[in-house]
C-alpha cells in the first residue's frame, strides 16, 4: 500500500500535478492529464509511456 506521506510528495511526471490513489489501490490517478499510473508490488510505475487513460 502507498503511504500517505508518499502521496503528499510525489507528482505526475507529465504535468507535475497531484496524484491520488484509486479506490482499488492499483493506480495513481492524475485528474489533470486524465491518466492513471499502475502500482505493481506496492511500487508506483511513474513512467508516462506506462500510463493508461482514465476511462480504461
Amino acid at each position: 500500500m502507498i503511504s500517505e506521506e508518499l502521496l503528499r510528495i510525489i507528482a505526475c511526471p507529465k504535468c507535475k500535478g497531484d496524484l491520488k490513489l484509486s479506490e482499488d489501490g492499483n493506480f495513481l490517478i492524475c485528474e489533470r492529464c486524465k491518466i492513471k499510473y499502475p502500482i505493481e508490488d506496492d511500487i508506483p510505475i511513474l513512467i508516462v509511456d506506462e500510463a493508461k487513460p482514465l476511462n480504461d
